[in-house]
């Protein structure tokens, strides 16, 4: 019997439940990513809120799937909240969307996420062109042992007094400890004129002398910020002040793997994986043009296979999963440096810049200026994504919704998406985008 009626031909209560859900993802799949479904069996389905955009790994979901049928593929689009499955027969398919349509499945966050199938005649997503590192950017695997990066880590003492001259208050969102040179991050520059007392610590220079020796790196550094991140923690993009450091920046990442995301000035943005005990070394372009930072989440998008470890995070949509990141500590080194930056970049070096960097506006319309150049501007490029993430309701404002009494006014203000239009359908909603 189809799940969707009773024997005597009628709905449900939840039956009309699961066609209004089912429904409402066939149109969001439309609006928000031009995806079409069909009304008759095909081998391809289409799994609403079985993606990788809201913490459905590829090790949870194909499990699922493969209960029901021969699984030809699974591809899951970097962070979009749906995945496509490809079974052998249309029988299948069939006996998959019967089965799983409906049902809850816990993502990696141990949330419940119910799955809505539908079928499509392809497999439709934006492939993700052929990409290479950013020039002047290595990534060195295993740089150091396993031995090696435990003595590393309990070389930092996060617990000092804060009469030691070289203590330093921790961040908001990390702890983060500096020698040689303090790094300031209200302008991103340090005292060239004020060293910590001390210098790097002993247990460096050793490591710093065979990576010379060795080639990994042209300088030894003079200034190490060392930084331990939460899951869920991250940096904002940005380049290194140029007129502060030398060309060679490199950092050792201990502890967890993590994704750092590279971005060119004309929009490209390369995500490169830094394995657990590798060096990242950023020279020329890479170090003076693109941005790099991580995104703040708890867990990243990255390659299934097991063969690949560092580089690029690639676009094949049948080869990504979801890996929880774990609290990472970074060595990132840096060489301070004693005249003007002279580098082939003008337009972003603060060393050639003709007029100075932004400061505070000094009039309403400059403020005007800058509000629909760093805010209306920004929010702009990113609505698709944003609204792409932005899918499923929380469950505790649901249960609010469904909880008043019939009649009432709501009003959503900041709705985005109006995610929550149409969740109690006896309420007077008014939704208000800020």
């Amino acid at each position: 019997m189809d799940r969707n009626h009773q024997s005597n031909g009628k709905l449900g209560k939840t039956e009309k439940k699961f066609l209004r859900k089912q429904n409402k993802a066939r149109h969001t799949l439309l609006r928000h990513e031009g995806i079409e479904t069909v009304s008759y069996a095909t081998q391809i389905l289409v799994v609403a809120n079985g993606g990788l955009g809201n913490g459905v790994s590829r090790n949870q979901l194909l499990p699922e799937l493969e209960k029901l049928g021969q699984v030809d593929a699974l591809l899951m689009p970097p962070n979009k909240p749906y995945s496509f499955v490809t079974y052998k027969t249309i029988e299948e398919s069939k006996k998959a969307y019967v089965t799983l349509n409906g049902q809850k499945i816990v993502d990696d966050l141990g949330q419940k996420i119910i799955l809505y199938l539908n079928f499509v005649e392809k497999a439709q997503w934006k492939e993700l062109g052929l990409q290479a590192l950013p020039p002047g950017l290595k990534v060195v695997e295993e740089i150091i042992s396993s031995e090696d990066e435990k003595l590393l880590l309990e070389s930092v003492n996060w617990t000092e007094d804060t009469d030691n001259p070289n203590f330093q208050k921790s961040l908001k969102h990390r702890r983060v400890k500096h020698f040689g040179y303090e790094f300031h991050y209200e302008n991103n520059n340090v005292h060239k004129d004020k060293p910590l007392p001390g210098g790097l610590p002993d247990i460096c220079d050793s490591m710093l002398e065979k990576w010379l020796k060795e080639g990994f790196i042209r300088h030894k550094p003079d200034q190490l910020t060392v930084n331990q991140y939460e899951p869920g923690h991250g940096i904002p993009a940005h380049i290194d002040t140029h007129s502060a450091f030398e060309d060679e920046i490199i950092s050792l990442s201990l502890g967890s793997e993590i994704v750092m995301d590279f971005k060119h000035p004309d929009g490209v943005t390369v995500p490169v994986m830094l394995p657990r005990r590798s060096l990242l070394v950023m020279t020329g372009e890479s170090r003076y043009l693109w941005t790099h930072g991580i995104t703040p989440r708890k867990f990243d998008t990255v390659q299934a296979s097991k063969g690949h470890k560092s580089g690029i995070i690639t676009g094949d949509v049948g080869d990504l999963t979801l890996s929880k990141r774990g609290i990472r500590t970074s060595f990132t080194f840096r060489k301070v440096r004693q005249t003007p930056c002279d580098c082939s970049y003008p337009l972003v070096c603060d060393s050639q810049m003709k007029e100075p960097p932004p400061s505070f506006p000094e009039s309403d319309k400059e403020a005007l200026q800058l509000e629909q150049k760093y805010v209306h501007q920004v929010y702009e490029e990113i609505a698709g994504h944003f609204s792409s993430t932005r899918h499923t309701p929380w469950p505790h404002i649901v249960e609010f919704l469904k909880a008043l009494p019939s009649g009432s006014l709501v009003a959503d203000v900041g709705c985005g998406n109006g995610k929550y239009l149409g969740i109690n359908k006896e309420l007077y909603m008014v939704a208000e985008k800020l």
